[in-house]
């Protein structure tokens, strides 16, 4: 593919900040400065402090004013036309497959803690990892989860770049994997999508290995489902009924021998095995083996007849040139109708660039203020969290005009000339770019002075609420199919 010349990447980044202005909507002006503010930001550790950066022209109150602006409640019925008019903006954003045959997605679910927050409502127990041994690895707040685009290498320069298209907050009445299902149903069967009926692969942890969740998804024509799964699973090979069994009388069977992923003695040899080399970014040699096994099931309930839906089984295994393993073997799921149009380094490689999404969480909080704004009000939350990834969007659409602007200690960025152009670096030098360009936004205008609270009146205390915990699974909710 052919590198974009500078005349050509400037047009196409107006053209985007122009599309974005208008589909923003209410306080549009606003909005647009402070996401130029937190696309540029470098300092501000709070979102008060944005106010300060020299892209936002207006007061700091100005600020929350557009948080609580940018999208209007879900249960509004403009909701759905603005909601839709920010996705057919960002699915644009995607660029179309040029390497590979497919799109690749992946799924995931962020934490966002607030536990000192008394009034905010809705909050529960969420699972947070803590790096201090002996803590439990839990926190209470609220869950987002996000489907984000994974775009080539070759696009992105080597970078770990995402393109976050959906970010939901996970009710704490439903389950992260139920959120996922609703956010990938609309993000597939869009009208406006470019990757509609086209073949798509989604690369998922195994928090969505279960049933509940590849149930749903091999309902898509055009979706596999690339999902890891822990090492003490149990499946089994489709059952090929003899001549005697086929005429028998009664249930037919279903499953055959068991596959346990811990039990050596019960694999068959494998259908198909891939050797090959790489080398570790350090320069260390290592050996990848891929095994696969065809047509096998896992146990279906009675509202997911598995044994309908056979697999692709996988195992990765690295070794070094004494034969001795790296890393504990991983195992993968491969699911869908046309599982298999995608040989096994492309699912493998595919997987592995699901680790993108765990850079666009950290580069989130630790730049963009991702779970940094404090407010009593569910929904100027996720109005926040939705606007932390526009603002990622908006670096992602700028890093073909982005140069590299080293700090004095960065000696190994000066003096290499193929660096990779990451979010961070993108996000430094966008005060220039902006700067440069100019911005859609109209210039602020003094509006007076508020007369402020009528003086006797006093402000009703929020109301407190409790931290809400699920309830306990309840046993044999699904009887178990033969």
């Amino acid at each position: 593919m052919n590198k974009p010349t500078l005349s050509q990447s400037v047009p196409d980044f107006w053209t985007w900040r122009s599309e974005l202005y208008q589909a923003l909507g209410s306080r549009r002006s606003v909005v647009m400065e402070l996401l130029d503010s937190l696309s540029s930001n470098c300092q501000a550790s709070s979102v008060a402090e944005l106010s300060l950066n020299p892209l936002f022209r207006r007061d700091y109150n100005s600020l929350y004013k557009a948080i609580q602006d940018f999208l209007p409640s879900p249960n509004h019925p403009d909701y759905e036309k603005a909601a839709d008019g920010l996705f057919d903006l960002v699915s644009a954003t995607v660029p179309p497959p040029a390497s590979r045959q497919f799109y690749l997605f992946g799924v995931d679910v962020t934490p966002y803690p607030r536990p000192y927050s008394a009034t905010l409502s809705d909050k529960t127990y969420i699972y947070q990892p803590n790096p201090i041994k002996g803590n439990k690895p839990i926190n209470i707040g609220h869950a987002y989860s996000v489907v984000a685009a994974l775009p080539e290498r070759k696009e992105t320069g080597n970078a770990p770049w995402t393109i976050p298209l959906s970010g939901q907050r996970v009710p704490s009445g439903e389950k992260d994997i139920v959120v996922a299902q609703k956010q990938l149903k609309t993000m597939l069967n869009h009208s406006s999508a470019p990757w509609k009926g086209k073949l798509s692969v989604l690369v998922v942890d195994s928090l969505y290995s279960q049933r509940g969740f590849l149930g749903e998804q091999v309902k898509e024509e055009n979706l596999v489902t690339i999902s890891r799964i822990r090492s003490n699973r149990v499946f089994y090979h489709q059952f090929i009924p003899s001549e005697e069994t086929a005429k028998s009388v009664g249930h037919p069977r279903w499953y055959g021998d068991k596959f346990d992923l811990k039990d050596e003695t019960t694999w068959a040899e494998p259908d198909e095995v891939i050797h090959s080399n790489f080398t570790t970014l350090k320069g260390r040699e290592l050996n990848l083996k891929l095994s696969c096994w065809n047509q096998l099931l896992m146990r279906g309930t009675q509202n997911y007849k598995m044994h309908k839906h056979p697999f692709r089984l996988l195992q990765v295994v690295v070794s070094d040139n004494q034969g001795q393993t790296i890393w504990k073997p991983m195992w993968l799921i491969v699911i869908g109708s046309r599982r298999h149009e995608l040989s096994l380094n492309e699912c493998h490689q595919a997987y592995g660039q699901r680790y993108d999404l765990e850079h666009l969480f950290r580069f989130g909080k630790q730049k963009l203020l991702m779970t940094a704004y404090s407010t009593p009000e569910v929904h100027h939350e996720e109005n926040w969290f939705q606007l932390t990834l526009l603002s990622y969007i908006n670096l992602w659409k700028a890093r073909k005009l982005a140069t590299v602007l080293p700090r004095p200690w960065e000696y190994y960025l000066s003096q290499n000339k193929a660096v990779k152009i990451t979010p961070s670096l993108v996000q430094r030098d966008f005060y220039r770019i902006i700067s440069q360009l100019g911005t859609p936004a109209k210039s602020p205008k003094r509006r007076g002075y508020s007369p402020g609270r009528i003086k006797g009146d006093k402000k009703v205390p929020r109301t407190r609420h409790q931290v809400i915990k699920k309830q306990q699974k309840c046993k044999n909710t699904h009887e178990k199919v033969p």
